[in-house]
């Protein structure tokens, strides 16, 4: 098959999440050759003229979309899959309205909670109704993955929320809004679309190791783009739930393919999940194409599951359709 791999725009002086749109493109194009596809990599240009130009310069039969953002900003991730469906050509993936609805945090929430999908209590500015002033929150962005201004500092009581959303906006932009801190397990649950349903893969949780009583347990920026850091190396993805404790394996396994279906989604997605303080499992966001990358948290959940990346990446490709 003629694939066309698009990812984000970025350039070269971008930080580590942003470029590792283009690592997981290398990743991706070298898995599909490896299959026997002939593969062409570009940069997704939001301009239906730039668009033409590579789906026919590709002779293109399918599109493996990597775009996570446009101009820099992941809240318009949709446009590409709403540009490629015009064009009616099958790509991977999610389609432009999931991803514009699970890019805001705060409405994914509303959706969960209103199907009766347990997700944490929150609240939005400007004002902030049901914050609890003696909670804990942690302050994030409403629009932006990655863990984008997620750092110790985001942790803060109730009474704190409005002054460290106010600052993580002026640093970062975007809106900003605050979540109740859960202090339980951390879990992500990668799902596979197979034949008529979908797959959960084993089920990962990351682990805090050696962690300070005194520190919040996050994964925060410098943990996931920093490999030279402590926070990195002191959180530690490990599989075996299942086994370990199996009624909670289960539970995880049924939200998460509630979620699935609430949503619609297609291909590949991820959902995170924390337990609340009595143990139960909270929905703490729901990913649409989440990253591929060979060393990231769906291709080892697959290889835990005996599929290789290339097979990985294949089978992606397998479910690309039109919408």
């Amino acid at each position: 098959m003629r694939v066309l791999i698009l990812h984000s725009d970025v350039p070269a002086d971008a930080p580590p999440d942003e470029l590792d749109t283009l690592e997981t493109a290398r990743a991706v194009a070298a898995a599909l050759e490896q299959r026997g596809h002939l593969v062409r990599v570009a940069a997704f240009k939001p301009a239906p003229d730039a668009l033409a130009d590579e789906i026919a310069a590709s002779q293109a039969q399918a599109v493996f979309n990597l775009v996570e953002s446009v101009w820099g900003d992941g809240q318009l991730a949709g446009v590409a899959p709403a540009m490629l469906a015009k064009h009616g050509i099958p790509y991977t993936g999610a389609n432009a309205a999931l991803i514009a609805a699970l890019a805001d945090k705060p409405l994914t929430k509303q959706i969960l909670r209103q199907s009766a999908l347990p997700t944490a209590d929150w609240a939005e500015p400007p004002d902030w109704r049901g914050l609890a002033p003696g909670r804990r929150y942690v302050v994030k962005s409403a629009t932006e993955d990655a863990s984008v201004g997620l750092d110790d500092g985001a942790v803060v009581s109730g009474a704190d929320v409005d002054g460290r959303a106010r600052a993580s906006q002026e640093r970062h932009g975007g809106r900003w809004f605050a979540e109740t801190y859960l202090d339980g397990r951390e879990f992500n649950v990668a799902l596979l679309e197979e034949g008529d349903g979908v797959r959960v893969l084993p089920i990962a949780e990351m682990c805090f190791e050696a962690w300070s009583q005194e520190r919040p347990r996050i994964v925060g920026y410098s943990a996931k783009w920093d490999d030279e850091s402590e926070d990195a190396r002191r959180t530690v993805r490990k599989f075996g739930l299942e086994s370990e404790c199996p009624e909670l394996a289960r539970r995880l396994a049924e939200l998460a393919r509630r979620t699935w279906t609430l949503f619609r989604m297609g291909g590949y997605a991820r959902i995170d999940f924390r337990l609340d303080g009595e143990g139960a499992p909270m929905i703490l966001e729901a990913n649409p194409n989440p990253c591929l990358e060979p060393h990231a948290g769906f291709a080892a959940a697959a290889a835990q599951a005996d599929i290789d990346y290339a097979e990985l990446v294949e089978r992606i490709l397998a479910r690309a359709h039109r919408r």
